[in-house]
């Protein structure tokens, strides 16, 4: 069964990004199209890019990178669970993005946003662009979550509604419709 590495992409104290998380991942076990992981930015600390090589040449100097490489080098597919600031990508996100090159390839990649009124669509725009510059494939089909506030419980959960559960069944559709094609460039590239 391929691997789906579900990425938290916030890293700020009192984020929404882990509750929303939970929820995915909760659902993306459910649907049972992937062996789900999960690499939450903030338990992994990656800093500032800080390797002294470029990461196509895979000459890895720092153990954080090591192991960032072998859990995206592992993965299948990719499922980024971010807000935006100010208009993009969280800066742990764009970091964790730049700190490989050929373990991205030929993955597909779907993106689960959470915001205000723009549901965090502006930052996955600008993700888009990064993560297609390192040949990922990213879906069109996405979890997009307007006024998230609205969605937490008294317990701080995620308490989704059908738009949003129907939206992450048809991303992980795709997302292993899309894996199984890609599948050949990764092995016999």
């Amino acid at each position: 069964m391929p691997t789906l590495l579900v990425v938290i992409a916030s890293t700020r104290p009192g984020r929404v990004g882990l509750p929303v998380a939970e929820w995915f991942i909760a659902h993306a076990v459910g649907h049972g199209g992937f062996e789900v992981e999960v690499a939450d930015l903030v338990e992994i600390d990656l800093p500032l890019l800080d390797e002294p090589n470029h990461p196509r040449l895979r000459k890895y100097t720092h153990q954080h990178t090591v192991e960032w490489s072998a859990r995206v080098d592992s993965s299948d597919a990719f499922a980024f669970v971010t807000p935006e600031y100010n208009y993009g990508p969280t800066a742990a996100l764009i970091n964790a993005l730049s700190y490989l090159h050929y373990e991205w390839q030929y993955k597909p990649a779907g993106f689960v946003s959470y915001g205000g009124i723009s549901a965090g669509t502006r930052g996955v725009q600008v993700a888009k662009q990064i993560v297609t510059t390192l040949k990922i494939f990213a879906l069109p089909e996405a979890v997009s979550i307007p006024f998230v506030q609205q969605f937490l419980d008294d317990d701080g959960r995620i308490q989704p509604n059908e738009i949003m559960t129907g939206a992450a069944t048809a991303m992980l559709d795709e997302l292993a419709r899309v894996e199984a094609a890609l599948r050949p460039l990764r092995v016999g590239g």
